[in-house]
């Protein structure tokens, strides 16, 4: 119930549904010719094109609603797939301990001492050639456009499961020893048992809470490597890759502010929104983090 009466929770509740709804709806409500190339190169805002046009004509509007659905795609997702593997790792490593758990989060540590982005760009360039491949071998031509991005949510989530595996072991190394464990333990559960019973259902709520702070982590690792031009490619779009083009075309000259002020406001919202949520949820289901 406090996170009901929680005005910021309330708010970026909101904004992350209007946020949603329009990467999910808003482009088909926009028309089809928004996202043409035209001769109307930067057009500053107006009632015929709200934010503007990009250096190919097409609606600036148009394109950060589809950047969204994108960012938003593979922020999701790639958090899933950290989600998932950090809990089961964690869960395993907790519960076997002893010198299973030490080799394991030393695994964990090695991994940590890798940098994170550069370990990125080489499974991008490594993958997406093969990935490609892979997909004109067995009929699925329509998706090779898309290979970029189904990379970039496997190795995301692969990268950023390492902090949930840690939380989710912390958790169960606490949990093994109440005596609701022990007790399950002497009349003969098995160990699945254990852990979906009386471990999974203790521990999801803080794993939650960390998955919510995952997606904004993943959406900006994927816009900064939009950015570097490593991620998604034209002609899809990203918010990463409209900060790109709109940084691109800035000069001291003549500067089109808008295509870098609606992508970046988009963006800022929606991180923002996802990171207040998440101090919401910890703070309303952690009472030590309360203050």
């Amino acid at each position: 119930m406090k996170l009901i009466r929680d005005p910021a929770v309330l708010l970026s509740a909101g904004i992350l549904l209007v946020a949603a709804f329009a990467a999910v709806v808003g482009p088909s409500l926009v028309p089809a010719s928004a996202g043409e190339v035209t001769r109307n190169s930067f057009l500053p805002p107006s009632n015929r094109h709200l934010f503007g046009t990009d250096l190919n004509g097409r609606d600036l509007l148009y394109r950060v609603l589809i950047g969204g659905r994108i960012s938003l795609l593979v922020g999701v997702t790639g958090a899933l797939v950290s989600f998932v593997v950090g809990i089961l790792y964690g869960m395993l490593a907790g519960y076997a301990g002893g010198r299973t758990d030490s080799i394991m989060m030393r695994f964990v540590d090695i991994l940590y001492a890798i940098p994170r982005l550069i370990f990125i760009l080489v499974l991008i360039t490594a993958w997406d050639p093969l990935l490609r491949k892979a997909m004109e071998m067995y009929g699925f031509q329509g998706l090779i456009g898309y290979s970029k991005i189904f990379i970039l949510i496997f190795c995301l989530g692969l990268t950023e499961w390492l902090t949930m595996a840690r939380i989710v072991r912390g958790q169960v190394l606490s949990l093994k020893s109440r005596q609701f464990v022990v007790a399950a333990r002497s009349i003969g559960q098995s160990h699945v048992n254990i852990i979906v019973q009386h471990l999974l259902p203790n521990l999801i709520g803080p794993a939650i809470v960390y998955l919510t702070l995952t997606v904004p982590a993943v959406i900006l690792d994927e816009s900064f490597l939009s950015f570097l031009g490593v991620g998604v490619q034209a002609p899809l779009a990203s918010w990463g890759l409209l900060l790109s083009d709109g940084a691109q075309v800035i000069n001291p000259i003549k500067g089109y502010w808008w295509l870098l002020v609606f992508p970046v406001i988009a963006m800022a919202l929606t991180l923002l929104a996802l990171n207040f949520l998440g101090d919401g949820l910890r703070d309303g289901l952690d009472p030590r983090q309360r203050k």
